[in-house]
Order: C-alpha cells, then sequence, then structure tokens
C-alpha cells in the first residue's frame, strides 16, 4: 500500500467541493457547460500585467465508452482572468493550465493556487478525476491512475474546443500553443505520465510543475525517452512517508534540463499546498514566475523565481544537473 492511500482519511475535511464521476473511455470527449458564477477577486504574491479579478465556469467533460472501459465523465472547474463583469478577452488568449489534485482531496481544496494562477493571467482548469475524488460514486479506487493521464488530455482538449468555439464563456481565451500541466501527490504523477512517460505524453504540453510528485511504475511505458519540456520540481523536506524525499530526487535527476528543485524546509505533503502562509506565498510565487518563465519566455520572470525560492530556512531552489543522492527507497517507484 502506497504512501497516499491515507489522504482520504486524514483530508477527506478539506474537501470544498462535491463532484460526480464515472468511468472512461478514449474517444473524442463531449462537454456540458453549467452557468458562470460571479467573478470573485484574489490576489497574487507576484508582479502581474493582468488585474486580480478571476471568473468562475463550470463544465462537464464526457468520454464515451471504449472497449471494456464504461463511459468517464469529469467535472471541471474553469478559472480566467476577468474584468470584473466577464472574460478580459482585450488580454487574451491566455496560456493554459490544468491541475491534477491529489488522491481522496477534492480539487477546489487548493482554492490559493487555483485563484493565484488564474489571477495572474492563466486559464486555470481543476477535472475531478473519477475514482480518486471525494464522493465519487463508484468509491475512491487509487488504480484508475493509469487512466488519469488520458482523461487529462481530454480536458485539453475540450478546453481548445470551447476556446476555438464562436460562442461561450471561454470562447478565444485559450491560446493552445501554451499549456502546462501542474499537479500534487498522485496528481503530480499524473503530470509526469503526461509530459514524460512514453505510455502517455501529449505533446502539447510545454511545461510542468510537480507538488510532492514521483514516477510510477503502475504506467506501462519508461520515463524521459524524449526530450523533455521544463520541469519544476517542489518537495517538502519531511515528508517522510507520503512521498518521500526519494521519490522527487530520483526523477529530478533522470530529467533533463532545463530544470529547477524547490526544496520546502520544514514543510510536509501538504503544509506547503494548502494552509494559509509563508510556505503556500512561496510556493505560489514560484510557480507564477516559472509558469511566466516557460509560457511567456520571460527571463526577468525566472530571475525572479530563483530570489523568490531562496528564503533562508524555508526554501532553497536549484537547477543544477543532479542532486545527491538521498537514502531511501520510492514506494511503488519504477
Amino acid at each position: 500500500m502506497r504512501r497516499r492511500r491515507a489522504l482520504l482519511a486524514a483530508f477527506l475535511v478539506l474537501a470544498t467541493a462535491s463532484v460526480v464521476v464515472l468511468a472512461r473511455g478514449h474517444a473524442t470527449p463531449s462537454t456540458t457547460t453549467s452557468t458562470t458564477a460571479a467573478t470573485s477577486s484574489t490576489s497574487t504574491t507576484t508582479t502581474s500585467p493582468f488585474p486580480s479579478a478571476v471568473g468562475r465556469t463550470t463544465l462537464t467533460v464526457t468520454e464515451p465508452a471504449s472497449g471494456s472501459l464504461a463511459a468517464r465523465s469529469l467535472f471541471t472547474v474553469v478559472r480566467y482572468p476577468s474584468s470584473g463583469s466577464g472574460p478580459l478577452r482585450s488580454k487574451g488568449p491566455f496560456p493554459l493550465v490544468i491541475f491534477s489534485q491529489g488522491y481522496g482531496v477534492a480539487p477546489e481544496s487548493y482554492v490559493h493556487l487555483l485563484n493565484s494562477w488564474a489571477a495572474a493571467g492563466y486559464v486555470v482548469a481543476d477535472p475531478a478525476y473519477p475514482f480518486t475524488s471525494p464522493n465519487s460514486p463508484g468509491g475512491l479506487v487509487r488504480s484508475d491512475i493509469v487512466h488519469h493521464p488520458n482523461d487529462l488530455s481530454a480536458v485539453i482538449t475540450t478546453l481548445l474546443t470551447e476556446s476555438a468555439s464562436s460562442s461561450g464563456v471561454l470562447s478565444g481565451l485559450i491560446d493552445p500553443s501554451r499549456i502546462a500541466v501542474i499537479g500534487h501527490s498522485d496528481g503530480g504523477d499524473v503530470a509526469l505520465a503526461a509530459v514524460a512517460n512514453d505510455c502517455c505524453r501529449d505533446p502539447r504540453i510545454k511545461a510542468a510543475i510537480l507538488l510532492s510528485g514521483a514516477e510510477l511504475a503502475w504506467f506501462p511505458g519508461k520515463y524521459f525517452t524524449t526530450p523533455g519540456v521544463p520541469l519544476l520540481v517542489v518537495q517538502g523536506s519531511i515528508d517522510y512517508n507520503l512521498n518521500p524525499v526519494p521519490c522527487s530526487v530520483a526523477l529530478y535527476n533522470e530529467a533533463p534540463r532545463p530544470k529547477y528543485y524547490l526544496s520546502m524546509i520544514g514543510q510536509t505533503h501538504f503544509s506547503a499546498y494548502l494552509p494559509p502562509g509563508r510556505a503556500l506565498n512561496v510556493v505560489t510565487r514560484v510557480t507564477i514566475d516559472f509558469l511566466n518563465g516557460y509560457l511567456r519566455h520571460s527571463a526577468t520572470s525566472l530571475a525572479s523565481m530563483i530570489s523568490a525560492g531562496s528564503v533562508p530556512g524555508l526554501a532553497a531552489i536549484t537547477a543544477q544537473v543532479a542532486l545527491p543522492p538521498v537514502a531511501g527507497a520510492c514506494p511503488d517507484g519504477p
């Protein structure tokens, strides 16, 4: 039993949204769009040319049945830069970020990060994956993670279709050439598979951020067999049981450049990503700078990222080729 199966019992109270999830397929997804929520406001910890208003809409991505796999449905919340009265189309199209949550944790539990990325000028989608999100009708089934990279790609396809349409909330908002994935815990495993495993790689993705993620032997392919995308690996230094440091160090050392490793000193599996505080502020700032650096090609942002990730006693960032070996094994690693 791997490190993350304990997430449900310990963190179910963090769930902030109910989700409706079924099973999966491989054909072109379809979409049902729900009403758009009123715009809200949030603030970021990095300089941005965009206002802080964030719009929010929801949609359901449906994948038809394929072979022995049943039809699959993903409830997805989408955030976007807003003028306060509607989408900020005058500043678009915007880069797209797909966020994958940890096992047994509701996607909306990461609301601070999701709002901050959108306020910084990104369209941000957080699908609720079947069988790994709270309240899944079929219960929690961690092995379903092997299907999630295809779910992620289906969400990308759906959002690009919505953006290419002549009407709708998301019409004209997304730049299909600038897509990144971010994931926490098992969601980080999914994000890594989508950019670095030959079983599941989606060439549309141009950058990836892993928040306490790892390589996972359950995916059938091999990692890092093709040129990589820019990668930011974030790890809590006292995450001993759920995603031990050897997991993130191993994948970082295998990954090609450009890559960065952000060690959050004295932080656990969750403490730098969910509760407000200095640690979350550092992760917010560094991730936005990374996205700006590689999706907006901003050298200034990359320099700012190094500064933001260097906080004595709290955070240390490096771009070196390899980190010193760390004793211990990574559960379920290849």
